[in-house]
């Protein structure tokens, strides 16, 4: 595919087909992603690849401690309730995949059914967690290189046929995924990708985000006009 159409074209995919994903192709898509940028070429990034009974481990660990009322414990810093534009931006987000897929605002089922499939990682049939070395834990610099190489990777599972949602609803329980991922201590968990082949008949895959204007968010200075 050219590159633009991947960028332009590529969505979140929160349905999946109950289709097997080839583990040479997510190696494929794994060694075009680790193209990314590095700061310093430190490629501080990890890639725990999971389906199967494990995946299904934690669907269920994270499914269990969220309706227990367990506290979240992400390794990585949260940044409180969104406020202003960027609340807005996530509500609208929110009612576009809601009026997809006709969730209504006092339907309180279907609400949390909703909520329920994030915990489960969008039933994908592969969750890649990425994590990064902790000696580097406590800088910015580790997790701005994780998200260079998840953008990456989102990018080239598109080019594949291949759908992704970022979430970070799917390691709300950080003790969970590191048991049945085999994630060592010396690695700190920053996200997961739900993976899969997008199920065109799931409502939700065609909610396109909208994006903020270039004006709103690039200023030129020193150039002729």
């Amino acid at each position: 595919m050219d590159y633009d159409d991947v960028v332009l074209g590529r969505r979140s995919i929160r349905g999946y087909l109950d289709k097997p994903v080839p583990k040479d192709l997510i190696k494929e898509v794994i060694r075009m992603a680790m193209r990314a940028p590095s700061s310093l070429n430190t490629q501080p990034w990890h890639f725990h690849v999971v389906s199967g009974e494990p995946l299904d481990r934690i669907r269920a660990g994270n499914t269990e401690r969220n309706l227990a009322g367990v506290p979240h414990s992400r390794e990585f810093r949260m940044s409180g309730a969104l406020e202003g534009v960027h609340r807005e931006r996530q509500v609208e987000v929110a009612i576009q995949l809601f009026e997809a897929m006709e969730i209504a605002r006092d339907d309180k089922e279907k609400r949390q059914d909703w909520v329920l499939r994030g915990f489960r990682q969008f039933d994908a049939p592969v969750s890649i967690v990425v994590t990064y070395d902790r000696a580097l834990h406590g800088g910015d610099v580790a997790p701005y290189d994780c998200g260079a190489v998840t953008n990456a990777l989102v990018n080239a599972a598109w080019s594949r046929g291949l759908g992704c949602v970022i979430n970070s609803q799917g390691i709300m329980q950080s003790p969970v995924v590191r048991e049945h991922a085999n994630i060592p201590e010396d690695e700190v968990i920053m996200i997961c990708v739900a993976m899969g082949y997008p199920d065109d008949s799931f409502p939700a895959n065609a909610v396109v985000s909208r994006r903020k204007s270039l004006d709103d968010a690039a200023t030129f200075i020193g150039f002729d006009d």
